[in-house]
């Protein structure tokens, strides 16, 4: 073993050498001092190692000039995987528990995987985004199959749990900042046209899920919020409905169905068309046939839309039904969602004002609704420009 005084002679530089697995291994070594624990007033001792020399002086040199500039950070001997753990349990308390398990899932099933074993301070921007590019190849090349959509959210995630390593003092700043991610490509909405919808109605006629899809057209909520909305929710004197939680099912094997906050935290208090009034009190007078049939096998849950027992329906009930109907009128790709774009949509060529669609859709912005939605105002405009060129024509006896 030698030693050498570091150039600036804050530090010690030695080699070392030790048995691994039966066999000699040599590494470099530099210890400092990086300040006094004010708890015993004793000095406090760090090391810092490398393959040689050099490696271990320039790594000397950066932790000295960051200790005079009072930046430096100690190093960290958590994993990433222990550290995403910790992070899980401690630090998400204000977090909704459904977005907590998606979070613990995207951890489980993408993170820890991957790069779980990597200490904490040897993450580098460059291991990450090789990690991003991997899960976006396609599975037939070796990679994870995963949307930019997909890919992003598990960059959020990762991001969030790395920032707060970085609040409390384990990295010095959060490497995933200097990453890449892909471009995700906006899917174009497909609602059903005047023409579509008609024949929708029409397919559903006699169907279980008659009244909910019809709900759904005119209303224009989210599945969730269909599922979820119960009879407390609905004021028919004053003819409008408060869309307050949403019916969701846990993200994991087995996973029940509980009610949770709605997506952007935002109640809402709608007033549907009087005909959608309408059809909630012809569906809550088959309901309470319904109740008379089951007996005392009916489940008081509250909810406007049920099973034959008063239960919630499944999800997958629903898309099973949603699609058989779809497919019969020619629209096999049609989505639940479909059902929320036609009624927006709709909504804005009758008329309404962008403010007033966002409210009623439960959008977080105008701003938002007019990303989605633009491609219809435009489409406004162009007519508009028409029925004005009709009747500068008319004007002008042309």
């Amino acid at each position: 073993m030698s030693a050498k005084k570091s150039a600036s002679g804050t530090g010690t530089i030695r080699k070392k050498t030790v048995t691994r697995n039966g066999k000699p291994y040599t590494y470099w070594e530099a210890r400092f001092t990086a300040g006094v624990d004010p708890g015993t007033g004793k000095q406090v001792q760090r090391s810092i190692t490398g393959k040689t020399q050099r490696e271990v002086a320039r790594k000397l040199k950066e932790a000295v000039a960051a200790l005079d500039a009072g930046t430096y950070v100690a190093p960290s001997r958590l994993t990433l995987g222990e550290w995403l753990d910790i992070w899980l349990r401690d630090y998400l308390g204000g977090v909704k528990p459904f977005t907590v398990a998606s979070y613990t899932g995207i951890v489980k099933n993408h993170l820890k995987p991957s790069l779980g074993a990597v200490r904490l301070e040897s993450l580098n921007a460059h291991t990450i985004q090789r990690f991003y590019n991997n899960l976006g190849k396609p599975k037939e090349d070796g990679g994870g199959g995963l949307s930019a959509k997909s890919v992003k959210n598990v960059h959020g995630v990762l991001h969030k749990a790395l920032q707060q390593a970085v609040l409390i003092g384990y990295l010095r700043s959060n490497p995933t900042d200097a990453c890449i991610l892909p471009r995700a490509v906006k899917r174009e909405i497909a609602p059903l046209d005047e023409t579509q919808s008609r024949a929708f109605l029409e397919a559903i006629q006699g169907s279980p899920m008659e009244d909910l899809f019809a709900f759904t057209l005119f209303t224009g909520l989210r599945e969730g919020e269909v599922l979820g909305l119960t009879w407390d929710c609905v004021d028919f004197q004053a003819g409008v409905i408060r869309v307050e939680k949403q019916l969701q099912r846990e993200k994991k094997k087995g996973g029940a169905y509980i009610f949770a906050p709605l997506k952007n935290d935002r109640v809402r208090t709608i007033t549907p068309a009087p005909w959608v009034m309408e059809l909630l009190r012809s569906h809550r007078a088959k309901q309470s046939a319904q109740q008379l049939r089951a007996g005392e096998w009916w489940e008081t849950s509250g909810l406007v839309f049920t099973n034959e027992l008063g239960g919630h329906l499944a999800i997958s009930t629903v898309y099973k039904e949603f699609k058989r109907a779809a497919t019969s009128i020619g629209r096999p790709d049609a989505r639940f969602h479909d059902l929320r774009h036609s009624y927006a949509v709709a909504a804005i060529r009758s008329g309404d004002d962008i403010k007033t669609v966002q409210g009623n859709l439960g959008h977080a912005t105008a701003a938002f609704t007019l990303d989605v939605y633009g491609h219809v105002t435009d489409q406004m405009k162009q007519e508009s420009a028409q029925r004005m060129e009709r009747y500068i024509k008319d004007v002008m006896g042309r």
